[in-house]
């Protein structure tokens, strides 16, 4: 599976995770951290994905990917430590987890593996 493929879902979901902090509770940290969070993912996303249909792989969308995950895991688990509130810190904390492990791993064997052209 290819790092875009879950990267740009992740990111919208983040956008729209801070856009209903900032509608419901009136939360600018929501806002500001969600959607900048998300368009930096979504960003990172698009530029894997244009690698890939030119047959590379774009190791500084991955890299991107991977920081800003591990960030947001750091940053929502101590605010899960802190709070015990599994909505929305704990979601994210845990969702970004997964996706920095994932990263990880695309990481470690190479990125998008490209397939081969058929003759």
């Amino acid at each position: 599976m290819h790092d875009f493929c879950f990267t740009i879902p992740y990111g919208l979901l983040l956008v729209v995770g801070g856009v209903i902090g900032y509608v419901k509770k009136g939360s600018t940290a929501s806002l500001a951290g969600g959607v900048g969070s998300g368009l930096v993912l979504i960003l990172a996303g698009y530029l894997s994905l244009k690698a890939f249909e030119k047959g590379k792989t774009s190791y500084f969308a991955v890299i991107l990917e991977t920081v800003t995950a591990a960030v947001l895991t750091w940053v929502m688990g101590q605010r899960y430590y802190q709070t015990s509130k599994i909505m929305p810190a704990g979601i994210v904390a845990g969702i970004s987890v997964l996706m920095t492990g994932f990263y990880l791993y695309k990481i470690a064997t190479g990125g998008n593996h490209i397939p081969a052209k058929a003759e």
